[in-house]
């Protein structure tokens, strides 16, 4: 009798041990699900995955996530008890992601197995372009791409024509007039000239860059007008990056060009308060064996200004181009380009960087 006790305590003490050892066993239904095609427009879809408690103690979901942010997971938040079921709801949203997709879903439980990883798949059919997707620019009823018309990179060689689609947005139709507003050195003609509804048209830029007198990037401001009751003021900019043209050359004559050589292409100023200056000098040689001119130099913006002292180097002379940068209303990390332009047929554009870094006055 004195013995029952002890025994009793050892079956408890075998039963609690038993009862620790004994764990959830979670079982999905299917752990892939293929959407197939799905239509952009239609917004997100979403799949169950069902699973089942097959142990003998509930099962809890601690974490679920996601393979990438396009797929949003809900999950049974309660523990699920022994033969109970519970859900993962993979949810994708097909938002601007036209084409293909495989992902997965990663479930992290206190059950056997500890992670489950769940696979969905399919096909973003994109949403059907409409004229606001195809010409985000309105003014008035004409829509275009954009508020500027690049005409890209081009030489003195000859006038450039390029063509930039238009489109009537509204229900009569427009009809641009014949005056324009631009330098002399570019021409626009709207073809048609009478847009009619649901229309696509072309603005049509002739660009005469010699004419221009100027070598770099340029940026001109034109107008364009209509028959319509309001906006019939069409605003745009016009640019372009002009290099020179050279004919093509034979070996000797190479040989005997001008040849433009810069000590450095570089200059790191280090660290300067706002509103200081800063000048370095760039020395500019010519190696070749006929006279160099130095067309034009340009930065590529308003707070620094380069000069050369000479435009025109015999051959094996040299001249220092002073550059100057203004850090007023500047801060933070610094990168300003000079372009040189000259008469180096076989290199005519050097480009020269500046770099460094403004620190706030009260720094």
């Amino acid at each position: 009798m004195k013995k029952l006790p002890a025994l009793l305590l050892l079956l408890f003490n075998t039963l609690s041990l038993a009862a620790q050892d004994q764990k959830p066993v979670i079982t999905f239904t299917k752990d892939f699900f293929d959407f197939g095609a799905i239509p952009e427009e239609n917004g997100p879809v979403s799949h169950e995955f069902l699973f089942k408690n097959e142990g003998e103690v509930p099962v809890v979901i601690n974490q679920v996530k996601a393979s990438c942010g396009c797929t949003t997971p809900l999950w049974t938040q309660e523990p699920v008890a022994p033969g109970d079921t519970g859900v993962v709801i993979a949810e994708y949203n097909p938002l601007n992601r036209p084409g293909n997709f495989n992902k997965t879903i990663t479930v992290t439980s206190n059950a056997e197995p500890g992670l489950v990883v769940l696979h969905i798949k399919g096909t973003v059919q994109p949403k059907p372009k409409t004229p606001s997707d195809d010409y985000p620019t309105q003014i008035g009823h004409i829509r275009t791409k954009y508020r500027s018309f690049n005409i890209g990179k081009i030489t003195t060689k000859e006038p450039v024509i390029k063509a930039f689609d238009v489109y009537n947005d509204g229900e009569v139709p427009v009809i641009f007039s014949s005056n324009t507003v631009t330098p002399s050195y570019i021409q626009v003609e709207a073809l048609p000239q009478e847009l009619l509804p649901s229309q696509k048209g072309t603005i049509n830029v002739t660009y005469y860059p010699e004419a221009r007198q100027s070598l770099g990037f340029a940026s001109d401001h034109i107008r364009l007008f209509t028959n319509e009751p309001e906006d019939s003021i069409k605003e745009f900019n016009v640019m372009a990056t002009i290099e020179e043209y050279f004919p093509p050359m034979t070996k000797e004559e190479l040989e005997q060009a001008p040849r433009i050589s810069v000590d450095r292409k570089s200059y790191n100023f280090g660290e300067i308060k706002e509103g200081a200056s800063i000048k370095t000098n760039f020395t500019i040689t010519n190696t070749g064996k006929s006279e160099l001119n130095i067309r034009e130099t340009q930065a590529n913006c308003g707070c620094t200004i380069s000069r050369p002292e000479k435009k025109t180097l015999a051959p094996g002379e040299s001249t220092l181009l002073n550059v100057v940068f203004n850090a007023k209303e500047r801060r933070g990390k610094q990168h300003k380009t000079v372009a040189i332009f000259s008469n180096d047929p076989t290199n005519p554009t050097q480009q020269l960087v500046l770099t460094g870094r403004v620190k706030a006055a009260n720094e």
